[in-house]
């Protein structure tokens, strides 16, 4: 029998906080990729209609772009553990309401509507706590920066394999409202794991440590982050906590260049998912199960990509890797559907834009967080996500009319010219030069998240 040393238990228990938080993103966006498959298809076969399809979507991500935006000061002011905790307990009864009553035949497609907004309205606070607590969680269990952010692309892309490839067997097998009761079955367990996996004094509400001043060859924006946490703790209203956040970004032209390209991406990510791919698998004749096969390919490789990024992601620099892998991961996953490859060589292609993706959120993750001082987190972060998902309710809707006006080889076409143009023409702009400049800091306004970690290349 083997006993477990000392020192084991004690990483163990050090590990605790990165590890619980890694665990509730885990099973919530594992729940939310289900139903991302569950819903659209018993639209789409219960009423044939593309355009209702993204109707659906834009219900959801509507709601959750606008909440994301001005749920920040709720979260610094409250705390994200607290936060997250009631989004995914809110979302779990909601997302279960959606199969009661349609077994009670008294689910209208206005109920439906309704249902899928009130869960993107409370999931959107609740996926902001759990990205605000990674940067703490990582100074807690004294994991590097760059490979907590790679860790958090591996659990969400383990849940992007995951999540599909169970939506698609079980709307293949037994229909979609059963995947929409495993969605909130997800909820659920996140709600227990952040209950008890996270230290009580863990996600509370941050205070500026005061004191603090801009370092040598600090930008105008850092300091103005500097300036702005100073004045948080003047303790300002909601309206003032949230104007803060904007005063930040716009001193950030890196953060404002990324988040621009993002939310284009998004908005094709968007339309991919919740139409293309379905209506791809309808007119193939494949049916939903080849959905699920589509989508955990991409997330398979995506998830070995995040593994090696989280390896050695500190020792690369970022620019370069960062473009190459928008290079592999847009524009091949549009145009390959477009052919009459069998599935074999889809499932390929996609694969190895998975491969390359895996690299890119590591990187925007440490990027954003390097960027922004704890105590603004919640504020900044939120505003930011809110214009990297700015167009994802408009993706399905987009989508779906261009696919009812024009047909689907055509919308794969744009939408594929379009990814090209956004993730290299922006990679032009200066901004992104500043990519490799904060590497080793830690969090911004605060001290190394790992000391014991190796240095960076001196290629950085």
């Amino acid at each position: 029998m083997r006993y477990e040393s000392t020192a084991e238990v004690g990483r163990g228990r050090r590990l605790r906080p990165l590890a619980g938080v890694l665990a509730a993103l885990l099973v919530a966006h594992s729940g939310t990729r289900i139903s991302a498959i569950a819903i659209p298809w018993f639209v789409l076969v219960t009423t044939g209609s593309a355009t209702q399809t993204g109707l659906v979507a834009f219900c959801e991500m509507g709601p959750y772009v606008v909440a994301k935006a001005f749920a920040g000061p709720l979260v610094d002011r409250a705390g994200p553990r607290r936060i997250s905790w009631i989004a995914d307990v809110v979302s779990a009864a909601a997302a279960l309401l959606i199969p009661l009553l349609h077994a009670e035949g008294l689910l209208s497609f206005g109920g439906l509507l309704a249902l899928v907004a009130v869960i993107g309205t409370v999931r959107s606070p609740g996926d902001l706590a759990k990205d605000v607590m990674i940067p703490e969680a990582a100074e807690l269990s004294r994991v590097p920066l760059e490979r907590a952010t790679g860790l958090q692309g591996v659990f969400d892309r383990l849940a992007g394999t995951v999540g599909p490839a169970v939506g698609g067997t079980l709307v293949g097998l037994v229909g979609p409202m059963v995947g929409l009761g495993v969605n909130a079955a997800c909820f659920a367990l996140g709600s227990l794991i952040i209950a008890a996996a996270l230290p009580q004094g863990m996600g509370q509400p941050q205070k500026h440590p005061g004191g603090e001043r801009a370092e040598p060859g600090e930008t105008a924006g850092e300091k103005a982050g500097d300036e702005a946490g100073e004045a948080h703790s003047a303790r300002g209203g909601y309206w003032h906590s949230l104007r803060q956040g904007f005063t930040f970004l716009r001193g950030q032209p890196i953060l404002l260049a990324l988040y621009a390209m993002l939310g284009i991406t998004n908005l094709l990510d968007a339309a991919y998912v919740a139409v293309l791919v379905p209506v791809w698998a309808t007119e193939s004749g494949y049916g939903p199960a080849t959905i699920g096969l589509v989508l955990a390919s991409f997330s398979i490789t995506a998830t070995v990509g995040s593994l090696v990024a989280a390896a050695v992601a500190h020792r690369l620099r970022r620019r370069p890797v960062f473009f190459l892998g928008w290079l592999v991961t847009g524009a091949p996953r549009f145009l390959i559907l477009t052919t009459d490859a069998p599935l074999w060589c889809v499932a390929l292609v996609i694969g190895m834009g998975g491969l390359g993706g895996g690299f890119i959120n590591p990187i925007i993750g440490a990027v954003t967080y390097e960027r922004i001082p704890p105590e603004m987190m919640g504020r900044a972060q939120g505003i930011g996500d809110a214009i990297t998902w700015a167009g994802i309710p408009l993706g399905g809707l987009l989508a779906g009319a261009f696919v009812a006006g024009m047909g689907l080889t055509p919308a794969l076409l744009v939408a594929g010219a379009i990814y090209f143009l956004t993730t290299n023409l922006t990679g032009l702009r200066p901004e992104w030069r500043e990519m490799d400049r904060h590497r080793g800091r830690g969090r911004a306004g605060g001290s190394s998240h790992a000391p014991q970690a190796e240095p960076a290349s001196s290629t950085s």
